[in-house]
């Protein structure tokens, strides 16, 4: 039942993330954020880097996203479905579609996953629960998130996910994305040398450090919340 449910669109239902399941649909385009891009994402993403992540190197891999898929099959698929069409194909057109498809989830994911100013995880008993049934306590889980994070080599994204009923931290590298491995997301953070450069060159432990005072535990929250409720997972 997870496998079924994950793969039908969990993760990219309208109400979670803001991309729709249906199969006729108008060509992929940048995510309404929540917030105005003039004002960053403080403490963490300056309304500089911000402008810089979301309407250049966003919106890159957006506008690719669709020329590579222009007049093929996927065109009129949702990107949940393309990325996990092509994710194992050697094919090098496959292989760029992924990339691009991949990049552009992880991204609009990203910036549900963040918030002004933070939001504060003792409002959400659900995900604190699980989190500190897994990892002992919020702050143990924190300190592990921010290690995988700081030693992933290169560039990639560090994951909060459901993996069965548990929750784990995961690694992805370069455009890799839990939705091609069967792991229902719930937060992740950008570890692209490009998310945080304009800010903190190259310093990704600074930027580390201010990005928990961002998080969207509402949206973690609800993905979890919609996870177990589209699902017959028992927690």
């Amino acid at each position: 039942m997870f496998t079924k449910t994950l793969r039908s669109g969990l993760i990219t239902k309208k109400n979670i993330i803001g991309f729709a399941t249906q199969q006729v649909r108008s060509k992929h385009q940048l995510p309404t954020l929540d917030y105005a891009v003039e004002q960053g994402i403080h403490p963490v993403i300056t309304a500089r880097q911000l402008d810089f992540h979301y309407n250049k190197h966003h919106k890159t891999y957006v506008d690719k996203l669709n020329a590579l898929v222009e007049g093929t099959s996927f065109e009129s698929q949702p990107l949940d479905a393309i990325i996990q069409k092509v994710a194992y194909d050697s094919d090098p057109k496959s292989v760029a579609i992924f990339n691009n498809a991949a990049q552009h989830f992880n991204h609009s994911f990203y910036w549900k996953s963040l918030v002004p100013g933070g939001d504060k995880i003792e409002n959400y008993p659900l995900i604190k629960q699980e989190i500190e049934k897994q990892f002992g306590s919020v702050d143990a889980f924190k300190q592990q998130f921010t290690e995988k994070a700081t030693t992933l080599f290169g560039s990639g994204w560090t994951w909060l996910v459901l993996d069965g009923t548990s929750l784990r931290i995961w690694n992805g590298s370069n455009a890799q994305t839990p939705i091609a491995e069967n792991l229902i997301p719930l937060l992740t953070c950008d570890v692209w040398e490009h998310a945080y450069y304009l800010d903190h060159q190259n310093r990704r432990p600074d930027y580390l450090k201010t990005f928990w005072e961002a998080v969207n535990w509402g949206f973690v929250n609800k993905s979890l919340q919609f996870a177990v409720e589209q699902s017959s997972i028992k927690l």
